[in-house]
Parts: C-alpha cells; structure tokens; sequence
C-alpha cells in the first residue's frame, strides 16, 4: 500500500481483486482501486486524534455511471466535514481510473462486439455493490460501514440496500435517488420537460444568447466543422452542450462559451478546444456506454433517449435555424451518433448496440427488502434537479422504510459539492435523529 500526504490529509492507496463476474468468482478476475483518506492529526504518529484503527468508514460512491472517484488535493468541498469522524474510501468504480480500465484499447482484446457489450454487462451498480462488499471484507475487516452516494453513486447506494444491507452502518444519498421500477423511458419522458426549463431560464437570463446560439447552429449546418479531436461538431453535438444546465454555475459556463464562440466570421479555436473538453468521453468511456443500462431492468433500452426525444418537436434544431424558436440544448442524454462522431467511441459502437439490445437485465432494486429496511438512511432530493427528476425520488424515498427525505431547493444536482460539507452534515444529523 502506497501513502503519501496531502494538505491536512495522508491518502493510502489500495487494489483488490474482485471477479470480473461475481456469480462465477474462480474466473477471470480485475482489479479496483481506492484511495482511503484520513485526517492528519488522526493517522499514526501524526498526533493526538482518535486512533485511525478506531475511526468508521464512510465509502463514497460517483456519479456517473462510469466515472472515476474524486481526486483530493486536501481537505476540499464535503471531505472536511467527513474527515471529523470518517476514514473516508473514495472508490474507482470497476472499469474507471485506477481500477482495471474498459475502454477501446482494452476491449479490442474481445473479437466481437456482443463479446465486448457482454463483458460490459458486468459493470453496472450490481456488481460495484458486489465489489464494494469484498473491499469492505478486506479493507474494513469486515465491520459495516456508512456510504455515500451521489447521483449514480445514489443509485448504487439503493442497489446496496436491496442486495447486501448488512454492509451498511448508514447511508447517505445526495441527488440520486432512482425510480425502483421505472424504465429508461419514464426518465427521459420527465427529464426532457426538466432540460426545456433550464433552456427557459438560461435564455431568460441571457437573452442575447437565443441570438447566438440560433448564428451558430446556422454556421454548423451551413459547413463541415471538426473538432481537434477529428470528432465533427454537427448541430446535434452542439445542442449537447446543455449537459451542465442542472448544475449551481453551469449556464454561467454555457453563457461565456457561447459569449466568445466567433473569430470573426469563423469560430475560434479557443472555442472548439472548449468544446472538445465538454463533448469528449475521453474520461468516461463507460458513461456512454452503460448510461441507459443503469436504468435497464428486464428490457432493452433500445437508444431510449432518441425514440423519446422524437416526442419533443421543440428539440429539433430545423425550427431554431429557420427562427421559429430557440436553439434548445439537451441534457445527460445519449444518442447513437455519438458513437460514430468520438474517435473514442467509435470501436465501441457495435458493443453500444448490442447493450441497447439487451433485455435479460437483472433487477437491480429488491422493493420488498427495501420496504423492510432497517439502515438509517438520509436523502437530499433536489427539487429542481435535472438528471434524476424529484418525483421519481420522491415516490422511491416513500418506499424505503425508515429514509428521511429532505426535498430542498437551496442546490442544484451538485450541492454535495459546492456546499462544503453543509448537505452531508445534515444528511448525517438526519440519520442519526438529530435533525
């Protein structure tokens, strides 16, 4: 085990070998990583605090899907009101960062894509549960711990509860409450309505921006643009520049990028560099590819957010270009050119139809276990959340018995983040009664 310190922290890293399918543990096996952190004046020799040996675990689960675990610098955004009595697990979730990587170099190793969409058929929130089981077994000795979710990390989180809630001290769940028995199309059907209200509100707070937006979708319909990476930046790809409108500043991001799109006539480079940076899965592969899957029980997906945006005429870019209506940008939505436009998703195209095929998806809520459950469990539900609509969440806090809801408006889907460890300190009083 590698450590090394860090402004108020000491950071221990940790690999473990986990079955690539947990249903057949003598086979192929992978690796996850984690990173455990602990305050300083708690780590041995360090000082005076509790002895590290003595302190909870609190295991953090990422959105995503298929995104790495944070990586701290210190004692930043929520990590400082969890080191107070945490030693905190920041999980690479099987397939992200440090843990053995599912991407196009490493799944050319499987000759077909049925091949490859069914290994990643094993990357979903069950098996990260599974996964975290045997880190809990072999980092934690064993003793149930206190998890915290954000987003998907949320929805695995919920999985936790129905398929292992002896793992689990307490849990905590930040904007990431999954509906237990709805499809991949009763999300999209509630969250396009949720991105058209973002549209709404940013062009009402940016008015000129309907201007530019409406000049350059025009310019990209009007000529051939690629992006540095090769990747062509079509109106589609424009309009998925709105993934960030859920978040505490992302119309603000939204609005400077457009704000300094042109070099005269031609868009700049600064802009599409810009752009690049938004529109590429260079970090997150898996998040294109198991996006849908993570909602997929029983049935195929079959490019839900395509079929579902045909229902929303507004989003058609033709009517924006002719000047009937506003350039309406999408949101966490993923749509099968994406894979033909990435240079890094494109070998993974055929894979992303086979997964959008898929329909002997296991379940991945148990709602009877969940009625009977026995973990303290604290959920903030953002009343205006983007990703995971608040009356899905609503209905499922309803049915996990024991969860204390707090629906808030205060934050926008990132409040874990950018409220320094005020949302987990209430989250944490909620469980444990206090609040």
């Amino acid at each position: 085990m590698a450590s090394f310190s860090q402004p108020g922290t000491v950071v221990t890293d940790h690999v473990v070998e986990v079955p690539l399918d947990h249903a057949e543990p003598g086979g192929e096996q992978i690796q996850v990583f984690a990173r455990e952190v602990v305050a300083t004046e708690q780590a041995p020799g360090t000082g005076p605090g509790r002895a590290r040996e003595e302190l909870p675990w609190l295991l953090f689960l990422q959105g995503g899907p298929g995104m790495p675990s944070p990586r701290p610098s210190g004692r930043e955004i929520w990590l400082d009101r969890a080191l107070r009595e945490f030693r905190v697990l920041l999980l690479d979730q099987r397939g992200t960062g440090r843990s053995t990587p599912a991407n196009r170099r490493t799944l050319a190793r499987l000759r077909t894509p049925q091949a490859q969409a069914d290994y990643l058929a094993h990357f979903r929130a069950d098996s990260i549960v599974a996964d975290a089981e045997q880190l809990r077994q072999k980092i934690a000795g064993g003793r149930p711990w206190s998890v915290l979710g954000q987003s998907f990390g949320g929805f695995c989180t919920v999985t936790y509860l129905s398929q292992a809630p002896e793992g689990l001290a307490e849990a905590f769940v930040t904007g990431g409450l999954p509906g237990l028995d709805t499809t991949a199309d009763d999300v999209y059907q509630a969250t396009y309505r949720l991105v058209a209200a973002k549209n709404a509100m940013h062009y009402q707070r940016y008015p000129a921006d309907a201007q530019q937006a409406r000049r350059i979708a025009r310019h990209l319909a009007d000529r051939d643009v690629t992006l540095p990476s090769g990747a062509v930046l079509t109106v589609e790809a424009f309009q998925a520049l709105g993934h960030g409108l859920g978040m505490s500043t992302g119309s603000h991001q939204l609005h400077y990028l457009l704000d300094e799109a042109f070099d005269g006539d031609e868009l700049g480079d600064d802009f599409l560099y810009r752009v690049q940076a938004q529109l590429t899965f260079a970090a997150g592969p898996l998040y294109a590819a198991l996006h849908e899957s993570c909602y997929a029980q029983g049935c195929a997906t079959n490019w839900s957010a395509q079929r579902i945006r045909a229902q929303f005429p507004d989003y058609d870019a033709r009517a924006a270009l002719d000047g009937t209506g506003p350039v309406l940008f999408t949101g966490e939505m993923i749509y099968p050119w994406m894979f033909e436009n990435d240079p890094l998703l494109r070998p993974l195209a055929g894979a992303a139809e086979a997964l959008a095929a898929r329909e002997d998806w296991p379940p991945l809520y148990d709602a009877a276990r969940l009625g009977a459950n026995r973990v303290p469990v604290a959920a903030a539900v953002y009343y205006d959340d983007m990703y995971v609509p608040q009356q899905l969440s609503v209905d499922t806090a309803a049915r996990i018995a024991g969860l204390r809801r707090w629906v808030t408006s205060e934050y926008e889907h990132d409040g874990l983040r950018v409220s320094n460890g005020a949302v987990l300190d209430r989250l944490i009083g909620m469980a444990r009664g206090t609040i």
